[in-house]
This record gives C-alpha cells, sequence and structure tokens, in this order.
C-alpha cells in the first residue's frame, strides 16, 4: 500500500479523470476534484461526492488554479479530447492546454506537489513510423481541423518540460493512446461508443472511409493502473500508455455488431481531415520503467463497455 497523498485531478468529472478520482479514493487517497463541465459531468463522480476524502470543485483552471492546503500531486486531466468537442471547442481547446497546464504547473510549483500531463497519442500525428515510440517527434498539421488539440498537447509537453529545467518541478507526461470504457459519452464521436451506441439502436454502424486505418485501443482500468505507476515513481517521460492490440475500424466495427447480437448494416461515411492511418504505441518504456502492461483483454473490455451501455438506456436513445 502506497502512503496517502492528497491528489488534485484537473478535469477529475471527465471519462478518464473521474476513473483517475475513484481509484484514487478507493486506494485511499484524498482527492479534489476540479471540473467546469464543458465536456465533463458532475455525474461521473456523483457517487465518490459523499467520500469524506472527495471534494469536487467546480472551476475553469484557464482561470486560475487554487487550492488551499497541501498538495502532493496535480494530474492534469482539462482537455476536451474527442474531435467532436475540440472541433466544436478549438480555442477553449487551445486555452486549457496552454493556460490551464500554466496554472495547474503553477499549483505543484507552489506546493512543491509532483505534475502529470495527460499528454496524447495525437502529438504523432499521421505518423510515418510504425508503431510510435517516445523519441518519434511526430507528423501534425498545426493549420489543419485537428491541429488545435494536437498542438495544444505538444505545447503542453514543452512547458512542462520547461518548469522541470527551469524551476526544478517534479514532473511526468503521459502519452495517452486510444482509450475506452465505462462513462465513455455515447454521442461524443469517438469510434467505440459510436460503434456501440449504433448496434444497440440497430442502426447502421458508420465507419469512416475504407475503414483500414487502425488504431490501438486500451481499455480505462488499464490505463489508470499506468497514470498511477507514473505518479508513484520518479520518471519524467514522455512514457506511452496504451495497448499494442491493433485493429482496422473496419474490423473493430464488425466485432462490435457481433458482439451486441445486432443486425445492424456497416456503412462508410467521409473520412475526416488529417485522420490518422495507423496508431500503435511502442510500449517499451512503459515494461522498463513502470513495470506496466495491460491486463485486460479487448474482447472482454468490450464486453463490459457494452454491457455499461445496456445498464444506461437512457443515453444511448435517440
Amino acid at each position: 500500500m502506497t502512503e496517502s497523498k492528497r491528489v488534485v485531478v484537473m478535469g477529475g468529472a471527465g471519462f478518464l479523470g473521474s476513473h483517475l478520482c475513484e481509484r484514487l479514493v478507493g486506494e485511499g487517497h484524498e482527492v479534489v476534484c476540479l471540473d467546469n463541465f464543458v465536456t465533463g459531468s458532475p455525474t461521473n463522480v456523483a457517487h465518490l461526492v459523499p467520500e469524506v476524502d472527495f471534494r469536487l470543485v467546480r472551476t475553469d483552471v484557464t482561470d486560475y488554479v487554487h487550492v488551499g492546503g497541501p498538495v502532493d500531486a496535480v494530474l492534469n486531466f482539462a482537455s476536451p479530447a474527442s474531435p467532436i468537442d475540440y472541433l466544436r471547442l478549438p480555442i477553449e481547446t487551445l486555452k486549457v492546454g496552454s493556460l490551464g497546464t500554466l496554472h495547474g504547473l503553477g499549483l505543484a510549483r507552489e506546493k512543491g506537489a509532483r505534475f502529470i500531463l495527460a499528454s496524447t497519442s495525437e502529438v504523432y500525428g499521421d505518423p510515418q513510423v510504425h508503431p510510435q515510440a517516445e523519441d518519434y517527434w511526430g507528423h501534425v498539421n498545426p493549420v489543419g481541423p485537428r491541429g488545435v488539440y494536437d498542438e495544444a498537447k505538444r505545447f503542453s509537453e514543452a512547458l512542462t518540460m520547461a518548469y522541470r529545467s527551469s524551476h526544478g518541478v517534479d514532473t511526468g507526461i503521459v502519452r495517452i493512446f486510444n482509450t475506452f470504457g465505462p462513462r465513455m459519452r455515447p454521442n461524443d464521436g469517438r469510434a467505440i461508443p459510436n460503434f456501440i451506441r449504433q448496434a444497440l439502436l440497430g442502426e447502421p454502424v458508420t465507419v469512416a472511409g475504407d475503414g483500414l486505418q487502425t488504431r490501438s485501443i486500451c481499455y480505462v482500468d488499464d490505463l489508470v493502473d499506468g497514470i498511477l505507476r507514473l505518479m508513484h515513481s520518479d520518471r519524467p517521460g514522455p512514457v506511452n500508455i496504451g495497448n499494442p492490440h491493433e485493429i482496422s475500424m473496419l474490423d473493430l466495427a464488425r466485432w462490435i455488431v457481433d458482439l451486441v447480437g445486432s443486425s445492424s448494416e456497416i456503412v462508410h461515411v467521409e473520412r475526416p481531415v488529417d485522420d490518422p492511418t495507423v496508431r500503435q504505441p511502442d510500449i517499451t518504456r512503459a515494461r522498463e520503467e513502470l513495470g506496466w502492461e495491460p491486463q485486460v483483454s479487448i474482447e472482454e473490455a468490450l464486453k463490459r463497455t457494452i454491457s455499461w451501455f445496456r445498464e444506461h438506456p437512457e443515453l444511448v436513445t435517440p
């Protein structure tokens, strides 16, 4: 059992942030959850509110970040993360990646806390190296529609390293690959919740382009384990956390339709601009430095996620 810590989770009411809060509270840590509920929701952490070691604060981290008392770790998960959100909120996405990260780093510096930045595999863009290791610099279009998210995260990585080198802040950077699980919003534009929702409703399952583009998908419980291993370590990263199980979008759609037992047909729609062709993490660094690798099989993870959507039909109905 690790020593109990007081942890600030920025964006703690979002999909990933809420799972982090839940795990931290479950392990005996005190959690201060900050969120403005633009893409997160208080319902994601409602079950934690009665806990004595959990505090939910509605605030916009691009304005300021203030937390009274001691803080041992600051986890920055504040950002729109799905294309439908960051394309709708481009300026907000850039502000939270820059100003939000600046304020989170300032809090960590003030408190002498460890700072963990949630970065993304999107810093690799449409990669020309496969699989992607942390020393690959990426292939990103800064003026394309996805640039608001990709460049916000690339800037936040640079800012995190600047605070480490200039101010001696104890920092770690995690590059998160496609993650899924309970509490995803069914209409957030990401493939897995979209496919599950459509299959449950018997609607056509919409696959972008020819569907041969690949992603590597990781269950949320595995991701949270990797992030907390990084938090409890002294490693600066960046470190890839993701499941190397690579699959085409077409095969993923067919798999979900089969697991749901749906009669949905697969239809093809226009592929988004700058949609990456391939995505697969090299997790050598995570294995060697954190002793981490995914434990939940993709089939089991998909079944758990489908079950969660079945248990929340109010989220699935059109």
